[in-house]
């Protein structure tokens, strides 16, 4: 897995206009680790990628008309068969976190890179989606190592307001998958 200019090479690349640059001199520290499925609970179709790139047809779905003039995208969606979508590049600010605050600092956009799994916070997610969010933070660790220490979930920094990843992500199991590559390097570009 390669990046070029904030790019995973290997993702598929759907640009969002919903960024921004992040503050002079502010590089990602907090890897947040999100989940969504578009209607809620069905998985696949073109949903996320309209909800993230401001096309999403309110009429397409009763649940739609809520949600879809909001600006809102993630660096990177991990779809159930462990497909790898990016919406933004690490570089710059996606508008994942909302109101947040983690270890006293706020506004988590500003230093974090979000990552989406395609789930519920009750289904169990794949083992493909494991696979691809451990190859995902091992190459984001490699450019931006203090992510090593700061990975988080949405539920962590907006308490009150979300749930994601839920119950159903094993955090045991990805962390225990970190540690077990730690000394295999990561290609890099």
């Amino acid at each position: 897995m390669h990046l070029q200019a904030g790019w995973i090479h290997e993702a598929r690349r759907v640009p969002s206009p919903h960024f921004d640059e992040r503050p002079a001199g502010v590089a990602p520290t907090l890897l947040v680790i999100h989940n969504i499925s578009l209607p809620p609970g069905q998985f696949g179709g073109p949903w996320i990628d309209a909800l993230f790139t401001g096309t999403l047809d309110p009429d397409a779905h009763p649940c739609f008309a809520a949600i879809a003039a909001l600006r809102v995208s993630a660096h990177c969606l991990i779809r159930r068969d462990g497909e790898i979508v990016q919406y933004v590049p690490f570089h710059l600010r996606a508008w994942h976190a909302g109101v947040s605050s983690y270890q006293g600092r706020e506004a988590c956009n500003d230093f974090s890179i979000g990552i989406e799994l395609e789930g519920t916070d009750t289904l169990p997610y794949s083992d493909a989606q494991y696979r691809a969010l451990e190859k995902v933070t091992r190459l984001l660790v490699e450019y931006y190592p203090t992510i090593a220490e700061n990975i988080t979930g949405h539920s962590d920094i907006a308490p009150i307001r979300k749930t994601d990843p839920g119950p159903s992500f094993d955090w045991t199991r990805y962390y225990a998958a970190l540690r077990q590559y730690d000394s295999k390097p990561v290609d890099k570009e």
